[in-house]
């Protein structure tokens, strides 16, 4: 328990460190984020052919209102604490791989709703916006890495209850 703690330690401040840093930044993170805006701007556009994506902002081409998908509301810092929790949980790399894949895409699927639903919002109620910006949305997002990480953790121990089952069949029949 000790060691799993000090490797998420580890690799949450090594992570975190590594995201802040310029390069990344410039090389990462921006084109993660203008990526997150056109997926959202795509998904918008099967329903409201108003809307258009540029870098970072996307914006309703009749009223003007926009949203700027900044730091912290593309979904990463989530993605760091999944890795983490994953990566310093002891289980074979296979699982871990799997299981960081399919929380990319709970956590990612979940952003894209939540970058929706505030641009939509806003265009509403701008006091409803910050508060569901501020408050709602980013604890859903963390609760989401949480529950994938508690989800994964409960296949890997029946995945391991099965593996001990058949061995111990296994070796009785044989």
């Amino acid at each position: 328990m000790i060691r799993f703690f000090v490797l998420f330690t580890v690799l949450l401040v090594g992570l975190f460190t590594l995201e802040i840093l310029q390069p990344v930044e410039r090389l990462v993170i921006l084109p993660f984020t203008s990526l997150v805006a056109d997926v959202s701007v795509w998904l918008i556009t099967l329903f409201d052919d108003n809307v258009i994506a540029v870098s970072n902002v996307i914006r309703d081409k009749a009223s003007g209102f926009g949203v700027r998908i900044e730091r912290g509301c593309n979904g990463v810092e989530a993605l760091i604490i999944l890795f983490a929790a994953i990566f310093a949980f002891p289980a074979p790399l296979k699982n871990k791989l799997i299981g960081f894949a399919i929380g990319f895409v709970a956590i990612q699927g979940l952003n894209l709703v939540r970058i929706i639903s505030l641009f939509y919002l806003g265009q509403w109620n701008q006091v409803a916006f910050e508060w569901f910006h501020l408050y709602l949305w980013q604890a859903l997002i963390i609760l989401d890495a949480l529950v994938v990480w508690l989800v994964w953790l409960r296949t890997l121990t029946q995945a391991r209850a099965r593996r001990a089952a058949d061995t111990a069949a296994a070796t009785q029949g044989g």
